[in-house]
This record gives C-alpha cells, sequence and structure tokens, in this order.
C-alpha cells in the first residue's frame, strides 16, 4: 500500500487512469517530499467515471463538459446520447424513442459539430447534424462536449463540439479481453403479431502491447438487435374552416358560428409500430511509438446500421378527405367530440433504413527539437443511407363511394393522448377489408384518381468528408505569459447528395374490384384497442410488393417535389490557425489558458434542377450556382487559479454554424407568369447555395470549486450574440438569358426568388449551474453516496429580418438533470432524471423532408443496479460484473402540436429493461 500526501496534480492522475510508471513516480516524490501521509483508496465504478470527468473539466482550457467510460465498453449508459444528455446544459430530442439528437445551451444539433478523435465526422442525416444512436458506445473512453472553443479545433458551431473519443492501448500499459452481453426487452407486448420486443447486444474487445510496448492494437467487436416499440396517435391537422359540419342535437353553435372560432380535426393516423435497430461495428487502433520522439496511430471505423419499422393502423379521413363530421362537443376552441361518416384507410406500412459508415485516421506526431512537435492527420469519413418507406392501403372498396361506410365517433382524450374512437364496422373481417384503397388519392395524371393503392418513398443519402492537416506546437522560454505557441493548416473537403423518389403503388389487377389479402400473406391481427379498434387485420405487404402484385409509378413525372429535394452539395474549407498557450501569475494567482485566431475560407457549390410543369409532366433543367468567403475567427480561454480547489474562468470567442445543406442545395422550381408586364414574370422557389455561416460572438464567465476529489460546484454565465442567423425570405434579380417554357425569348427577364436568406440577428444568454457531491463530505457513514445535479435557464431575444420574434430550433428555457447514486465495494446503484423544457425541433414530415413542429417538454426517469464481483472481494469472479437498467421509467410521451395548441403527435414508447454482464479476463 502507497502512502504519500495528496494534492490536485496527483490525484488528477490517478483518476485518469495514467499508466503505473507516471502513478509511481508522483508517488516516491511525493512521499520523499513530504512526511505526512495518508492513504489512497482507489474507486471503481460510476465513481471511478465521475472522478475522471472531473478532472477532464478541471484541468482543461476550455469550458468543458466530459464523461469517462470506468472500461471500455462501460459508459454509464446504454447510448451515447443518453449519457451526454445528463451533462449540464445538454438536452436529448428523442427519435422513435431512443436519445438521437443533442442541443447544447439551447442550439439544436445543426448548430453543432461532432468529431470522432478530434475530425469532423459526416452524418446520415440530410444536414450536419449527428443522430448519435448510430454510435455504439461500447467502443467510446470518452466524450468531451467543448462549450468554448480553442482555435486549433477543427470542427466549428456555435453551440460548440461533441468530440468523440476511443481509446488509446499503448496508454492503457496492460493486455485486456474483455466480453460484455446484454438482453433488453420493452414493457409492451408485441404490438404487432411480427415485430420484436426483445433484443440483444454482444461487445468483444481486445488490447494488448508488444515489442517492448512501442506497439499497441485495440480491437472492438459489436452487434446489436434493440427493440423499440409505439403506441401512436397522430392527427393530419386541425382546420379552422367549416366543410360539410353538421351540429349535433342538441348543440347550439351559439358563439362559435365563425370558422376560426373553433378548429376541427382535419383527420388522423394513428398506429402501432413495432421497431428493430440492427447495428454491427468494428473498430481497430494501433499505435506505434519507437522511441520518444515519433509516435504514429491508425483508427477504423465501421457501422452497418438497419433501422426496421412496422406500422400498422387506421387512417380516419375527417373533413380534408370529405368526412361528413358531426360536431358533438368543444372546448378551448377545439372540436374535442364528433362523429365521422367516411370510408376508413387500413394501413399495413412497413419502413426500412439502411446506414453504412466507414471512417479513416491516421495521425503522426514528431519530435522535431526539445521544443518542436509536428503534427500530421488525415482522415476519411464515408456514409450511405438508403430508405425504403412504404404505405400499403386497404378497405371496403375501391375509390369515393365503393364500398361500405362506417360512422366512427371520436373522443379527444382531455390529458392531451390522442384520440378514442369507436366504429361500428369490423376492421378484423377479412372478407370485409380488402386490398386496395377505398380513397380517391390518385393524381389522375399519371395514374387514374382511384389507384393510388400504396406509396414508396425512397430517399438517399450519400456523403464523405476529406480532411487534411498539418500543426505544429512550439516551446517557449523566457517568453513572459506565453509558455508555448501552436499554428497550423487543414483542409476539408466535404460532400453530400441527397436523391428523392417517389412511387405510387397499383395492383396489377386494376381496375376490377378488391379482393381478400390472399392467405399466404396474412399474419394475423395488430391489437389497436388502445385507439378503441379492437383487432385489425395484419398481412405482409412487403411480401405482396415483392412477388409482383403492385405496378409502380414514379411520382415525379408529375410532381416537383422529389427533383427539389435531390441535391448534391460540395465545400471545400482551408483554414489556417495560430494560438499561444498561456501560464503566468497575476497578483501572486496563476494563469493559465490560451489566445487564438483561425481564418475560415470556404468555397461552396451545388448541382441540382429547376423544374417547371409542361401539360401536367415536370421538365427539368440542370442547375449549377457557386459561392465562397472568408471568416475571421479569434478566441480567448483564461483560467485563474485562486487556490488548489477554485479557480474562475472567462472565454470571449467568435463562432459560426453553417447552413443546413437542404437550405444550400441548388434545386428549385421555376414558375412563368406570360402576362406579367411590370412585375416579376418568373418566380424562383428553392434553396440558396449563396447563403453564409451565422456568426456568433459568445462570452462565458465562471465560478468552479473542486473541494473534494470526487466533488465539485460551478456557476457560469453565457451570453451570446447572434448574427446572419438564416429565415425564410426573397429577393429580386434579373435574368442575363432564359428561355419560356413554351421556347421563346421572354421580353420581362425580372424575376423573385423565395428561399432562405442570412438576415436575422439576436442574443441568448444563460445561467449554468452544476454540482457533483459525494455525501461523505457530510458524514462518513454516508461514504459511497453522492448526487450529481445541474440547472441550466436560457433566454433569447432573437427577429428575424421582418422585426418578428423567432424561437430556436432545439431551445429549451430550462435543462434540468439530477442524479443520485450509491457505489462502494462492488455494488452501485443510481436514479436519474433529465429533464427539458417546450422546444422546437425537427422531424420528418411527408417525404422524408424534415419539418419543424412544437414539441412538449418532458422529465425522464431511468435507473441502473450493478455489481462488480471482483471489487467485492470475491477474487474468483475478478472482471465480472452484471447490471440491471430501466429507461423511460416514468412512461413520458413524445408529443408534439400544431400551431393552434391541438395534440398533433402522441407516441407512447412504454419502458426499456436492460440485464447485462461484463467479463474482464
Amino acid at each position: 500500500m502507497t502512502k504519500f500526501k495528496l494534492s490536485m496534480l496527483t490525484l488528477a492522475l490517478a483518476a485518469a487512469g495514467n499508466s503505473s510508471i507516471v502513478l509511481a513516480q508522483a508517488a516516491d516524490a511525493e512521499a520523499k517530499a513530504q512526511e505526512e501521509a495518508v492513504e489512497v483508496i482507489s474507486v471503481r465504478g460510476f465513481r471511478r467515471s465521475l472522478q475522471e470527468s472531473q478532472n477532464l473539466k478541471m484541468f482543461n482550457s476550455s469550458f468543458v463538459e466530459a464523461i469517462s467510460a470506468e472500461d471500455i465498453g462501460k459508459l454509464p449508459d446504454s447510448s451515447i446520447a443518453e449519457s451526454l444528455a445528463r451533462m449540464p446544459g445538454l438536452a436529448a430530442q428523442r427519435l422513435d424513442g431512443r436519445a438521437s439528437r443533442i442541443t447544447i445551451r439551447g442550439f439544436g444539433e445543426n448548430e453543432s459539430a461532432t468529431t470522432f478523435n478530434g475530425r469532423e465526422q459526416v452524418s446520415i442525416s440530410d444536414n450536419r447534424g449527428v443522430e448519435f444512436d448510430l454510435y455504439p458506445s461500447e467502443i467510446m473512453s470518452q466524450v468531451v462536449v467543448y462549450k468554448t472553443p480553442d482555435a486549433k479545433l477543427e470542427a466549428e458551431g456555435i453551440a460548440g463540439v461533441i468530440d468523440l473519443r476511443t481509446v488509446s492501448p499503448l496508454s492503457r500499459g496492460e493486455r485486456v479481453m474483455q466480453v460484455n452481453g446484454l438482453y433488453e426487452r420493452t414493457s409492451f407486448d408485441k404490438l404487432n403479431p411480427d415485430g420484436n420486443n426483445a433484443g440483444a447486444r454482444g461487445t468483444f474487445a481486445y488490447i494488448d502491447q508488444f515489442a517492448d510496448n512501442t506497439i499497441g492494437v485495440a480491437i472492438a467487436a459489436t452487434t446489436m438487435k434493440s427493440p423499440n416499440q409505439e403506441k401512436r396517435w397522430n392527427a393530419w391537422g386541425y382546420d379552422g374552416a367549416q366543410q360539410a359540419v353538421d351540429w349535433g342535437a342538441g348543440i347550439n353553435p351559439g358563439n362559435f358560428a365563425l370558422s376560426n372560432d373553433y378548429v376541427i380535426l382535419g383527420g388522423a393516423k394513428p398506429f402501432a409500430r413495432s421497431s428493430t435497430l440492427e447495428r454491427d461495428s468494428i473498430l481497430a487502433v494501433v499505435e506505434y511509438a519507437p522511441n520518444d520522439k515519433l509516435k504514429l496511430v491508425a483508427d477504423a471505423l465501421y457501422v452497418d446500421f438497419s433501422d426496421e419499422k412496422i406500422l400498422r393502423g387506421i387512417e380516419v379521413p375527417g373533413i380534408w378527405a370529405g368526412g361528413n363530421t358531426l360536431i358533438r362537443e368543444i372546448k378551448d376552441g377545439v372540436v374535442s367530440q364528433g362523429t365521422i361518416t367516411n370510408r376508413a384507410v387500413v394501413r399495413n406500412d412497413y419502413e426500412v433504413r439502411d446506414a453504412e459508415l466507414k471512417a479513416f485516421g491516421f495521425n503522426a506526431k514528431y519530435e522535431l527539437t526539445d521544443y518542436t512537435t509536428i503534427d500530421f492527420d488525415i482522415s476519411r469519413s464515408t456514409v450511405k443511407r438508403q430508405i425504403w418507406s412504404m404505405e400499403n392501403y386497404s378497405g371496403t372498396g375501391r375509390g369515393d363511394g365503393v364500398g361500405a361506410t362506417d360512422t366512427i365517433q371520436y373522443v379527444l382524450n382531455p390529458n392531451g393522448t390522442g384520440a378514442t374512437f369507436t366504429p361500428t364496422l369490423n376492421y378484423a373481417d377479412w372478407n370485409l377489408i380488402l386490398l386496395g384503397a377505398p380513397l380517391s388519392w390518385g393524381n389522375g395524371v399519371t395514374i387514374p384518381s382511384d389507384a393510388q393503392d400504396g406509396f414508396i418513398n425512397t430517399p438517399e443519402i450519400d456523403g464523405d468528408l476529406t480532411t487534411l492537416r498539418l500543426a505544429a506546437s512550439h516551446a517557449l522560454e523566457n517568453a513572459g505569459p506565453i509558455s508555448s505557441i501552436e499554428y497550423g493548416i487543414s483542409h476539408k473537403d466535404r460532400s453530400k447528395t441527397k436523391r428523392s423518389e417517389g412511387y405510387y403503388l397499383t395492383l396489377k389487377t386494376y381496375p376490377a374490384a378488391l379482393a381478400p389479402v390472399p392467405e399466404q400473406y396474412r399474419i394475423g391481427f395488430t391489437d389497436l384497442s388502445f385507439l378503441g379498434f379492437g383487432n385489425m387485420i395484419a398481412y405482409d405487404s412487403r411480401g405482396l410488393v415483392r412477388d409482383g402484385f403492385y405496378n409502380a409509378t414514379p411520382e415525379s413525372l408529375n410532381d416537383p417535389s422529389h427533383l427539389a429535394r435531390s441535391w448534391t452539395v460540395n465545400e471545400k474549407v482551408t483554414a489556417v490557425f495560430t494560438q499561444a498557450n498561456l501560464d503566468t501569475e497575476v497578483g501572486g494567482y496563476a494563469l493559465t489558458g490560451n489566445a487564438g485566431l483561425r481564418y475560415v475560407k470556404t468555397e461552396q457549390d451545388s448541382q441540382g434542377f429547376g423544374n417547371y410543369i409542361v401539360d401536367g409532366r415536370v421538365q427539368a433543367v440542370p442547375t449549377d450556382l457557386s459561392h465562397d468567403f472568408g471568416i475571421l475567427l479569434p478566441s480567448l480561454n483564461l483560467k485563474l487559479a485562486l487556490d488548489e480547489q477554485q479557480s474562475v474562468r472567462f472565454g470571449a470567442a467568435k463562432t459560426m454554424s453553417r447552413p443546413r445543406l437542404d437550405d444550400m442545395n441548388a434545386s428549385m422550381s421555376i414558375n412563368y407568369n406570360q402576362n406579367a408586364t411590370t412585375a416579376e414574370a418568373w418566380s424562383v422557389s428553392g434553396g440558396n447555395p449563396t447563403l453564409e455561416p451565422k456568426t456568433a460572438v459568445g462570452f462565458d464567465l465562471g465560478y468552479e470549486n473542486y473541494f473534494h476529489p470526487e466533488g465539485y460546484w460551478a456557476v457560469t454565465v453565457f451570453h451570446k450574440e447572434l448574427k446572419d442567423w438564416i429565415f425564410d425570405g426573397s429577393t429580386r434579380f434579373e435574368f442575363d438569358d432564359i428561355t419560356a417554357p413554351d421556347g421563346s425569348v421572354p421580353v420581362n427577364k425580372l424575376a423573385v426568388a423565395n428561399g432562405k436568406v442570412n438576415g436575422g440577428s439576436g442574443s441568448l444568454s444563460g445561467l449554468e449551474l452544476s454540482a457533483s457531491i459525494p455525501l461523505s463530505v457530510f458524514h462518513e457513514g454516508l461514504d459511497g453516496f453522492g448526487i450529481f445535479a445541474s440547472h441550466t435557464k436560457i433566454t433569447s431575444d432573437i427577429k428575424d429580418p421582418g422585426g418578428n420574434k423567432f424561437m430556436l430550433p432545439g431551445l429549451s428555457d430550462k435543462i434540468q438533470t439530477f442524479t443520485f447514486y450509491y457505489d462502494k465495494e462492488g455494488f452501485s446503484a443510481r436514479v436519474s432524471m433529465r429533464k427539458r423544457s417546450d422546444f422546437k425541433g425537427d422531424i420528418y414530415n411527408i417525404g422524408f423532408n424534415t419539418a419543424q413542429v412544437d414539441i412538449d417538454g418532458e422529465r425522464i426517469w431511468d435507473a441502473q443496479v450493478g455489481y462488480d464481483f471482483g471489487a467485492a472481494g470475491f477474487t474468483q469472479l475478478e472482471g465480472l460484473s452484471v447490471f440491471l437498467q430501466g429507461q423511460n421509467l416514468s412512461n413520458q410521451p413524445f408529443t408534439t402540436r400544431h400551431g393552434s395548441g391541438a395534440v398533433r403527435d402522441y407516441q407512447d414508447y412504454g419502458r426499456t429493461y436492460l440485464l447485462g454482464f461484463s467479463y474482464k479476463f
């Protein structure tokens, strides 16, 4: 047992898991220098993770938050996004029940950047924001969130930068072989007969060193099959227009005579969803350090991702589809009870989202002299994403006016959980519900109006990012407050392409009368009792399409929206930076930090399609537009150490967030008014390839008190002045050379372009409180107990170019986290809560384009208990640990609303339980 006097530095080294050689040297030095000695107690498990995270935060020059894994594959949560959402100021938006998109201090995922081992990454979304469920938490050793930037950071974001870090095999200093396993189950029984309510995960990790510790290798392979289920209410929308509306007996319209006095359900699409997320990944890291001067590191990550969804429900067409609605009750300006008379649409839908991510990196560091080190880095990441999303319709007869009509009463639930229906037809009758569309939804141009028996969306994404970086650092002697300088240059080449297409499905037997579902495709029944419908027929719609029961007609023949959503965006970014690292004294207090400048030069271009309609058919014209600009980004980070425990921090920086890629595309719809004489004859709507980044000048001021190796408290105030925010707008111009759709050269070449423009401005301010408190500071009998909590309050005042108030996507004005834990002698238990207030967020809308909606705030509770046999003293079981975790224990729904305040979506995911083990040998 080693005895020596503790200092904050040695505690930091011990908690951060440095090599045994460094620890021994530090211990010997302290032991010789100090007569007083204390016993060092090594902690494991969740407490060790908190220690390491605390030290990463304490010793970083910037304002950061951090997560550190106790061991490989053992981050505190089963998902990176869930771990991130427990950090001060961070919150997660759920996607199909899983924490996926991360906001930082009120800024959405498109305002932050994500790096993997310091390198910016591509994403599987249409834009820049990363969906974190793509990345396995099992392969990460640390996650660091930079809330204020350094000039040398190779990523930009007004909100911050999230750096995902993998293990370093040479720093590990020992051979490790580890197996992790996990069983997962949802609280719902199978909502669909062919769905899953149980799954499993597995990880194998191997770390070793060779050739006298000059070569290190780390390999981690993970596989996951994770179920997720959902009971969902979805409204088409609510309309104030009175279309085919009758008043029920005894109901007096009274003050509701005007259509804008109340809103009424336009239609509904509720369903039961069963999903299975399958993800396989392989990580490899190789390090080579033949001497003290040279270190080479190569890493590679491969992720194969597939998210399969089975969705079944009954679509209830209201006033927007010719359904006669009898009003029975109005509450708070919404028709809360009514009766719809129409033909309902039975939906047996299927969707699969496949993605493949590849990331490669190589880094070389060489100590050129005792003072100068050269750093070279090259990386490339690519992603391919394909979505195949099918709607499949069946009902009582083909088209409007054919087949049995249902009279469906509905009641909007007062607690906002959607609606409960009372139908008169039996939707579990195989002879009543027939294959084919009961409503006339066809376009009447490329297919007859009653021939749309289904629809398939097939958007695809291809993205790649290649980066080269050359940098150097130079230590200085007798240079006053500057201890070293760093400088470098980097070049990034990014490209993302989206291809959008959709297909109308028509039964090959059209126009013959509808027929029952063939026996071999019948699966059973889906229970829709939670909606009031009871059982509904469930069949293999994907099999029907695969086996040729349908003809497919491209929607793009007559609908220009797919061309408008098809584009390529390219960016070439060259950046140079210089940074001075500070280490001095002011008034007897240690002052450290850095001051830097970063200049970013961008050349961007986009290729797409202009389109217009001639005789009902889409005509396409290729487009190619480009733009370039440069931005200077200064930054300053200062830390004044009041003593070994207390410090004051200050940060100031100009930051930027690049425009959304779908806003930068060169695709557009073109309309020509040949009768226009003096006004604009041409109108163009679409993307804007000349958009420039949003910028912010921000300031952070914080106080931190590290009163214990496992405890601290901190308070930070922050403020950002925002400029050049992006909004809907219009510009006017004149064509140089243009041809009208009829082939003539028009005299009037005036045009107006509607799309996104730079121009909005405003400010965002906030207060952030965080604390990690081991309860042993109050009484030694509470050793092992602790609390981690944070509270963030945000206010904003942002105006669009018209002077109207604007709410940032992702901005919750309150974000709170809380964890109560016990971790001692092998046993661990914790209860965690994360809470955020209402916000605006992006979701996938029709055609898989993004739409912004109002999302209710949520409070989510999770819990975990675990047991480490080795830490408990069972030497025969050293290396074995087990845990049980419950997620969303409060069964918090995901709720979005229309502008009227009425519920648009109510998604009930139930609870998820995980039982897992880890064995290291």
